[in-house]
């Protein structure tokens, strides 16, 4: 028992099951969703206090929250970690190396993600000019080699082979085959998007959404976090009219064309062939008024091969089923796009194509995602479930977001800590009995009102152009701005009820 430090397991095992919020520790797995299945299958290896955590895809089906939490654990941990992961903020924050496999070699990098990404530049950049300099050497040895055979009968056999070795360098192919969604445009999206009107909407005694409204703007990019089961994906499924809301309404624009990205991936018949899926919905792909491609044209700036689609369905990686899957979405050319857990099973190299992509999109767009760095990448603002039923509207990225709620807990715990020191034991004595407002506090009681009322008004005028459906030309100061304003109203509120307590 003291060798396997199996005297508090059960204590450690309640301990890592709680901050990995598997609250019901007596339920069947049958029982669980895929993401509460992946949170104990991590606490299981965890828990064994291995020597090596071999982790593939970790953070997949996991919500944010739990990735950072499991990012500091690992972090903490005297223990060597071998993990294959698309997530570049926690590949970043976890590891110290990193190992390319690349034309069946394997390369290695001591350092971040960053790092990585500057060397394997320069790395490709030096083999590039090596392969010049081959290709100049080898037209020379080409021209030796095409003389008569007894004109080089003579010649040392080490020429002969060393023109064989630089035919076979030659071949080396260093270009990137890599998703092609530079020609795929959006259709034309009106002034009118729609508007989301008290919405309610609960399962059980579980609500989703409590009188939400919010008008959609043209070319919105909204991301959408919040813990699992919390109803980020009901909420994106009543959007498009897939569930309906128990309260309120949802008005459409006449122009807007979904284009929906599941997470759980469309239900493609495993008994047909890739090609035949994209046929199926058309025979020719109309891309804008200039190109239009066959099936087999549009698939192949998908990464499929002509030999591969004709591939069966069933037969393919997840990483082919979601480039299918993404194919089949945008070769509609939806104008609003709403994109469901978009990152799991796509390589970061597609990652980047597709943020490149969504950042110039014109279109409106609804990403729900607990890929930080995507969130980063794409979204102008956040919708950020908070549970039973609030979603709370915030002006900028997820980092952004993550600075507010870090000050907004620095500020809380100084207050906590300054507490204890301010009260002097004669000061605990006179709170015992009510105290009435002094003067300076009455002209600071009366100052704040103003202000509160000042600041208000202003966040208002803010929330009606955000939801106005204009254009805003100046729209990263203006949600910066919106940030200050919800910080300082936070502040003086408090501060204001504090004081009307002494009245």
């Amino acid at each position: 028992m003291d060798a396997a430090q199996a005297w508090d397991y059960d204590d450690r095992m309640k301990q890592m099951l709680h901050l990995l919020r598997i609250t019901d520790i007596n339920a069947r797995m049958h029982t669980l969703s895929g993401g509460q299945r992946k949170r104990v299958a991590i606490a299981r290896t965890l828990l064994d206090n291995p020597h090596l955590i071999i982790l593939d895809e970790p953070t997949n089906h996991l919500d944010i929250e739990v990735i950072e939490w499991l990012e500091d654990y690992l972090r903490r941990q005297n223990v060597t970690l071998l993990l294959v992961t698309h997530d570049r903020y926690f590949l970043d924050r976890v590891c110290n190396k990193i190992l390319e496999i690349d034309n069946r070699r394997i390369y290695t990098y001591d350092g971040n993600y960053d790092y990585y990404l500057r060397r394997r530049s320069e790395r490709i950049e030096a083999m590039a000019a090596e392969l010049d300099k081959v290709k100049n050497t080898l037209r020379k040895e080409q021209e030796w080699m095409r003389r008569q055979p007894q004109a080089r009968a003579g010649k040392a056999k080490y020429r002969i082979d060393a023109f064989y070795n630089l035919k076979e360098k030659s071949k080396m192919d260093l270009t990137e085959k890599q998703v092609s969604l530079d020609q795929i445009k959006s259709g034309y999206i009106g002034s009118k998007i729609f508007e989301a009107e008290n919405i309610s909407k609960s399962w059980g005694d579980t609500v989703i959404l409590r009188d939400f409204s919010y008008v959609f703007a043209r070319y919105d990019k909204v991301g959408i976090i919040g813990r699992n089961g919390v109803g980020k994906s009901t909420f994106i499924k009543m959007l498009q009219g897939l569930i309906a809301p128990d309260s309120g309404k949802w008005d459409v624009g006449t122009t807007v064309r979904f284009g929906y990205y599941s997470q759980d991936g469309i239900e493609f018949d495993n008994s047909k062939k890739v090609i035949d899926a994209v046929t199926e919905i058309a025979d020719n792909i109309v891309l804008d008024d200039k190109q239009s491609y066959t099936p087999m044209q549009f698939l192949t700036k998908f990464l499929f091969s002509p030999a591969d689609q004709q591939k069966y369905i069933h037969t393919l990686s997840g990483g082919e089923r979601c480039r299918l899957h993404l194919a089949t979405v945008l070769m509609r050319r939806p104008n609003f796009l709403i994109l469901d857990e978009p990152t799991n099973d796509l390589d970061i190299l597609t990652l980047g194509i597709l943020e490149d992509y969504l950042r110039e999109f014109q279109g409106c767009m609804i990403v729900v995602s607990h890929d930080r760095f995507f969130l980063d990448s794409i979204v102008d603002h956040l919708f950020v479930f908070e549970g039973d039923g609030v979603v709370r509207d915030f002006p900028g990225s997820y980092s952004d977001y993550r600075l507010w709620i870090k000050e907004k807990q620095q500020q809380e715990r100084k207050l906590q800590e300054q507490l204890p020191k301010s009260e002097s034991s004669e000061n605990r004595r006179e709170t015992q009995r009510p105290r009435k407002m002094s003067f300076k506090e009455r002209q600071e009681f009366e100052s704040l009102s103003a202000e509160i009322d000042t600041l208000t008004q202003e966040k208002n005028e803010l929330d009606t152009l955000f939801n106005s459906g204009n254009e805003i030309p100046d729209i990263a100061s203006l949600s910066a701005r919106y940030t200050v304003l919800t910080d300082l109203l936070d502040e003086k509120e408090m501060r204001w009820l504090e004081l009307s307590e002494l009245q």
